[in-house]
């Protein structure tokens, strides 16, 4: 990175902070992982002892030291407010999970208290940077597939019951929901990215007998966007076994298909081309079965934009796009009606 080495804190050790751990290891050079807390002291500790990291015993040690430039808070997403509220205080930058919390009024406030604070806030979505999602964005941009005409949004995923049947997964207490706000976000988030913002939806959701869980294991209906691309949704976590995801454009020059880490263009004169490598996705039973390196780019970028003041990509602002359409989905449900967007961010 070529600058001051950020100090860092990780504040969670749930099953989403293996890949941060994994790689924050490989960024040693660039980033110092100061120490970790978790309410938990058992889990603190063998988190600390399998990664080689120092942890901090209680929280309120964190605000004040000088060595902590930001945190890396990896907790359910019902925790996230406070603890937004207090390191934004003390000046500490903010890398977090998705979402940014349960609902969008909390998502909203939570990137007000940044922008109050003068912190940076930057949310995980690594999809974005996964290689296939970098070549795909570029050739969108350069115009390459001429207009793009409609789109498929397809996340396939299966969860056991037992995933479930954790404490508050699935609930609109702890995690604001379901497979909207905990799986296909990362997809929707893309697809944004890609496609631009949403102009109107008109959704189902329901929770199939698969599970017994509070909120939705299935979605399903149609998006459009505001540059008039109209895509169908299918989103589920009760699909055995689980597959890749995937966002399909068919365009005007190609029919590209983004499935995973692998960027496929079919051009209308017959020549194919692929991208990107064959990767898992965390689509079946075993929910962090993908690689590291997406984290791995994703934080150093964040940890730069503190460094050069450079505009992280995955502000809390451009997450709260995805928060909109999500909370948009969930009233065309319940209203049975199409929604059209009304977004002030």
């Amino acid at each position: 990175m070529n600058s001051k080495k950020i100090g860092l804190a990780i504040i969670g050790t749930g099953m989403a902070a293996k890949p941060h751990a994994l790689a924050l290891n490989e960024l040693k050079g660039d980033i110092n992982v100061v120490g970790v807390f978790s309410r938990n002291k058992e889990k603190r500790e063998n988190f600390s002892k399998n990664y080689n990291f120092n942890s901090f015993q209680d929280i309120h040690s964190i605000y004040n030291n000088p060595e902590v430039d930001m945190v890396d808070i990896i907790t359910p997403p019902n925790q996230r407010l406070e603890l937004v509220e207090q390191f934004s205080k003390y000046g500490k930058h903010i890398l977090m999970e998705k979402p940014i919390e349960r609902t969008l009024e909390n998502a909203k406030s939570i990137v007000s208290i940044c922008e109050n604070n003068k912190v940076n806030l930057g949310i995980v979505f690594q999809h974005r940077f996964r290689k296939s999602s970098i070549k795909l964005k570029s050739l969108i941009n350069e115009n390459k597939f001429g207009q793009i005409f409609s789109a498929q949004i397809n996340i396939p995923w299966w969860r056991e019951q037992s995933y479930y049947d954790e404490p508050g997964r699935g609930t609109y207490k702890r995690d604001g929901g379901g497979v909207l706000i905990s799986q296909a976000i990362h997809t929707l988030d893309l697809a944004i990215s890609l496609l631009g913002d949403v102009k109107e939806v008109m959704v189902m959701t329901e929770t199939t007998k698969f599970h017994k869980m509070e909120s939705e294991n299935f979605v399903t209906g149609g998006i459009k966007f505001k540059n008039s691309v109209i895509a169908s949704l299918f989103a589920s976590t009760s699909v055995f076994p689980g597959s890749s995801e995937s966002i399909v454009l068919h365009c005007e020059n190609a029919t590209v298909k983004l499935e995973a880490g692998t960027l496929i263009i079919n051009w209308r004169n017959a020549k194919k081309e692929e991208f990107g490598e064959e990767s898992g996705t965390g689509g079946s039973a075993d929910p962090m079965a993908f690689p590291f390196d997406w984290h791995k780019d994703l934080i150093i970028n964040f940890a730069k934009s503190i460094n050069t003041n450079e505009k992280f990509e995955i502000t809390g602002k451009e997450a709260l796009k995805v928060h909109y359409l999500i909370d948009a989905m969930i009233e065309s449900s319940k209203k049975n009606k199409l929604i059209t967007m009304e977004q002030n961010i």
